[in-house]
């Protein structure tokens, strides 16, 4: 007997499943082994109580567990008939026997309390402008209005790169966008952002490309560079001036850099590139928090390019894809639909391509006279190239073959003409 209501299994976290149960006998406990297994709710022993069907109807029961299970509030001494409505509690978790089927979304109600939104000592009503300190039209900040956010700027620069970053961008305009994020965000006066154009695992190997300035004549120091890209460190220098290893630099001098940071774009464990940003003498020192801040947006936006990177190499592939589909039915299309009737035979042909399109090559040549040329050909090589390569023997073939004659001759002149248009 199959039973069609089904549990609703709610966690102390306020999470709920729906599920049903081929099972006639299901243990709740903290134990692995169990059906519901939490093993990270102190509130239950390892085998706290089961759920069993006996003769069709379901039963609970408590395992001898040390904080003791509830049925519909009350404690459970022995086995107790669990109908639909009841409700079996222990630890952190309840389990409710439902009139709903297993994949059935839960139900909300929402009940008319107008008083609910009122402002209150307990109750605070906040609009997304108001905690941002934006006007709500274009999103430039307002002073005038009441702002959660108002003594974090760190936390306001995130959310302005979150909203960004998220809205659909080619790349060349998403690099730029960073650079104006990342040099806001710190109060740059210059920046510079770079990605990486090689697939190596050193510097000597990886070429870096300029993809986002603000500002001209960059020097920035290869000691910097290694670090950000081969040990993928975030580097703050307070003041150039006095750092041992660059303030003899001649980059440093004659630029005037006061202060710098250098963060990776940095994807999990992968460095895509770098952003690179400082400030002339006599301008503001960058801080710690503008060296975090940069490094977690450097990484949002690291992950942002990639997704956008991606995202264009799929649309390439789709594009080929549909290309490749194309090229495969104008490519079945240049060999015989069907082959000649000719007394005494029987003939057919077919090929199938390992890939979209191949290198195979068939071809029937009735002559007026009777004779009947029949060619088999097979390309070396696989895929586009090969169907190409096909395409133009195919016409050839055509071509020389229109009249009949002695066919070393032809064969000669169709070697002679292929081999001239090929690679090696």
């Amino acid at each position: 007997m199959t039973d069609t209501k089904a549990f609703v299994v709610r966690d102390g976290e306020g999470r709920s499943i729906v599920i049903g149960w081929d099972k006639d006998r299901i243990v709740a406990g903290r134990s692995r082994t169990c059906e519901l297994s939490y093993p990270d709710d102190i509130g239950l022993s390892r085998q706290h109580f089961a759920l069993q069907r006996i003769a069709g109807q379901w039963h609970v029961e408590d395992l001898g567990s040390k904080n003791g299970t509830q049925l519909n509030g009350a404690q459970l001494i022995r086995p107790m008939v669990f109908q639909p409505g009841d409700r079996v509690s222990a630890g952190h978790i309840s389990v409710e026997y439902s009139d709903v089927e297993a994949g059935t979304p839960i139900p909300v109600e929402f009940l008319d309390h107008q008083e609910l939104t009122s402002e209150s000592a307990v109750t605070v009503v906040q609009s997304l402008d108001d905690a941002l300190g934006e006007d709500g039209s274009d999103g430039s900040f307002d002073p005038g209005r009441t702002q959660v956010m108002t003594g974090n700027p760190q936390l306001r620069a995130l959310i302005r790169a979150g909203r960004e970053l998220t809205s659909h961008r080619p790349l060349d305009e998403l690099f730029e966008v960073i650079m104006d994020l990342a040099v806001d965000a710190a109060g740059a006066g210059r920046g510079i952002l770079m990605t990486a154009e090689g697939v190596g695992e050193t510097q000597e190997e990886i070429a870096l490309r300029a993809r986002a300035t603000r500002g001209d004549r960059f020097r920035i120091s290869s000691t910097v560079r290694d670090r950000v890209l081969n040990h993928k460190e975030s580097l703050l220098i307070r003041d150039a001036q006095m750092d041992r290893a660059l303030r003899d630099q001649v980059s440093i001098v004659e630029q005037a850099v006061h202060s710098m940071i250098a963060v990776p774009l940095q994807t999990n464990s992968r460095v895509i590139g770098l952003i690179y940003v400082d400030t002339p003498r006599r301008s503001r020192e960058f801080s710690r928090e503008d060296l975090n801040l940069l490094t977690v947006m450097a990484n949002v936006a690291a992950i942002r390019i990639e997704q956008v990177r991606l995202s264009a190499v799929e649309e390439a592939e789709r594009a080929m894809a549909k290309e490749l589909q194309q090229a495969a039915i104008i490519q079945q299309r240049l060999l015989p639909d069907r082959p000649p009737k000719v007394e005494g035979f029987e003939l057919a042909g077919k090929t199938v391509a390992c890939k979209t399109v191949g290198g195979d090559y068939y071809d029937f040549i009735p002559y007026p006279d009777g004779q009947l040329a029949i060619m088999v050909g097979d390309v070396a090589g696989k895929g586009m190239p090969a169907s190409l390569l096909m395409s133009s023997v195919q016409a050839r073939v055509r071509v020389i073959y229109e009249d009949p004659g002695e066919v070393s001759k032809k064969m000669a002149r169709l070697n002679k003409t292929t081999c001239g248009n090929c690679p090696d």
